[in-house]
């Protein structure tokens, strides 16, 4: 149930992203959610990807440096609350949440929220336990 995001380490300098994504879809990698953090001198830029060795191995080719991280995707009620109740439940549990960015999807009556938390697999025991869907890394690139 674990999802594997890939971690681009980027100079913080004009047209490095666009780098990436230009060698991403040159080599017909999609990319399904993403985020970027930012410092003065660096940022990273988080990806969910339909082709992991794909996406790492063009990537590499270009010199870029990257990491591997496991992270769940978990289907929220889009509505008030919906996330908090995760968030809560996380709490309660002493899981902490070290980030979390949003997933876009069509329609539907659920968001998906990408955690990474710092223990992971008793942070998908508590969440299966709970009722909560967490989407097969497969699914990502269905939706």
């Amino acid at each position: 149930m674990k999802s594997e995001q890939l971690s681009v380490f980027l100079e913080n300098r004009a047209g490095r992203l666009a780098e990436v994504t230009h060698t991403l879809a040159e080599a017909g990698v999609n990319i399904r959610a993403l985020s970027l953090a930012d410092t003065s001198d660096f940022g990273i830029l988080r990806l969910i990807v339909c082709n992991h060795e794909k996406a790492q191995t063009v990537l590499k080719e270009k010199g870029f440096t990257l990491g591997r991280t496991h992270v769940v995707a978990v289907e929220v009620p889009d509505q008030p609350g919906g996330l908090d109740a995760i968030l809560q439940l996380m709490s309660a549990n002493n899981i902490n949440v070290e980030y979390m960015y949003a997933f876009a999807q069509s329609a539907t009556d659920n968001a998906v929220m990408i955690f990474r938390f710092d223990k992971v697999d008793a942070a998908i025991d508590i969440l299966q336990q709970n009722n909560f869907s967490i989407l097969p890394p497969q699914r990502l690139c269905d939706l």
